[in-house]
């Protein structure tokens, strides 16, 4: 269930379980206002009916004398209105006003068959006080509570009246029941807490290294495109003495030093290459695939059973040829894009653009948009892996394009890739 805003609707007992921090009143972080003026509406009830009630009771049933009952009613109440902040404070004024009021009810009047050292009304706000720590206080901290009730109450015990029923172990017994029941319920807040921020810190985790592993993954497959490149380099430097004689000898040294170089690089990118692979020297050495190769993941796809139909403009597929990272990078983002579809939107009817903008440096466009799923459609953000957009995305920001992801109104989705044929650094020069 949700809130108008989106956020998770949250009751009482949620809230109950959300621990207050150390300088918050109780249930500061509740989603709504009467929520966190609940607290202080319970104590200003209590104090409201406790005050009156306590005084009556002294004054009427111990005849302990209008003056201490007036004194003994608003030391013993009115400090639990610090209990939603300061409930620790608030424990030891009250703890010390019980502890006083018993020893003045052993001289009233009518002690006898009394409840003492503990009168009615003060266990039902001292366990008021007892909720109001376990909601907010570590374990260590309830537990010292605990013993001290339970040893401020011996120590009393040893001034007891004859003829009066003692309510020391009746409060002790209540105080550690409600320390269990609310300590209890922040400790699962606390549990569910710590699960949120473990999980929060996992998934943050699996993203970066999802997106390290795209990226290792799109280093191994430009290593081909580059080591085609340096292995020209060093042909042409080994032929050149051959394909051009007569040239003088400090040519000829410069040559064999250009090839050496080549050589040189080729090797250390091949030994790159085993560390990027992590299978050893044998892996797989494929030749790259481009936009030359589309048409036949495109009919793969189809025979895969997924309606796909493919626009390839003339020219695109040749401009892409001549920067090999944007060939491979239009190849591949259609490839992951086709891949999500068939995933996320099984038996969508899918189009597939891809064209030459001669404009400017010249960019090839690459449009993928499929339509609802003939099943339940899943977002491809928040299910699945995610690593088809995370390639995408690495993929455009290697050649300095753009992307452009969303779902559509009619329940597909979209896919849009800006590629330059230039790179950022060759414009600028």
């Amino acid at each position: 269930m949700q809130n108008e805003d989106g956020s998770p609707r949250r009751g009482l007992t949620a809230v109950l379980r959300t621990p207050a921090r150390a300088a918050e009143p109780l249930f500061a972080q509740a989603p709504k206002v009467w929520q966190r003026r609940l607290p202080y509406a319970v104590v200003a009830a209590a104090v409201l009916s406790l005050l009156p009630v306590t005084i009556t009771v002294l004054t009427n049933d111990y005849k302990a004398g209008g003056g201490w009952a007036g004194a003994l009613g608003v030391a013993q109440t009115v400090p639990l209105l610090l209990a939603p902040t300061r409930p620790l404070i608030a424990w030891a004024v009250v703890l010390l006003a019980d502890t006083v009021g018993a020893f003045v009810l052993i001289h009233a009047d009518r002690i006898t068959g009394q409840p003492w050292p503990w009168t009615p009304m003060v266990i039902v706000g001292y366990l008021l006080l007892m909720a109001a720590l376990g909601l907010r206080e570590s374990i260590r901290t309830l537990v010292a509570v605990w013993l001290a009730t339970g040893a401020v109450g011996a120590l009393i015990g040893f001034s007891q009246p004859d003829g009066v029923t003692n309510t020391h172990a009746l409060l002790f017994v209540l105080a550690g029941v409600m320390l269990v029941v609310t300590g209890a319920l922040r400790g699962v807040g606390d549990a569910q807490r710590r699960v949120a921020e473990q999980e929060s810190i996992s998934e943050g985790e699996r993203a970066q290294r999802t997106l390290l592993e795209e990226r290792a993954r799109i280093a191994r497959e430009l290593h081909d495109v580059v080591a085609h490149h340096m292995s020209v380099i060093t042909v042409q430097a080994d032929s050149a003495p051959y394909r051009l004689p007569g040239l003088p000898e400090e040519v000829r040294q410069e040559f064999g030093s250009i090839a050496a170089s080549a050589r040189e690089s080729l090797s250390e990118m091949r030994r790159l290459l085993v560390v990027l692979r992590g299978d050893g020297p044998d892996g797989e050495r494929a030749p790259q695939p481009g936009l030359a190769r589309l048409q036949q993941l495109v009919e793969a796809t189809v025979r895969a059973g997924l309606p796909v139909e493919l626009s390839l403009a003339e020219g695109a597929a040749r401009a892409a040829e001549a920067v090999p990272a944007v060939d491979l990078s239009a190849y591949r983002i259609v490839q992951e894009a086709l891949a999500n579809v068939v995933r996320h939107a099984p038996g969508a009817t899918t189009r597939v653009s891809v064209r030459h903008d001669v404009r400017g440096a010249g960019e090839v466009l690459v449009l993928v948009v499929n339509g609802r799923a003939r099943g339940a459609a899943v977002d491809l953000e928040s299910s699945g892996t995610g690593h088809g957009l995370v390639g995408m995305r690495e993929r455009v920001r290697l050649t300095g394009g753009t992307l452009d992801t969303g779902p559509l109104p009619d329940g597909g989705f979209r896919v849009a890739a800006r590629l330059p044929l230039r790179s950022p650094t060759e414009d600028s020069s």
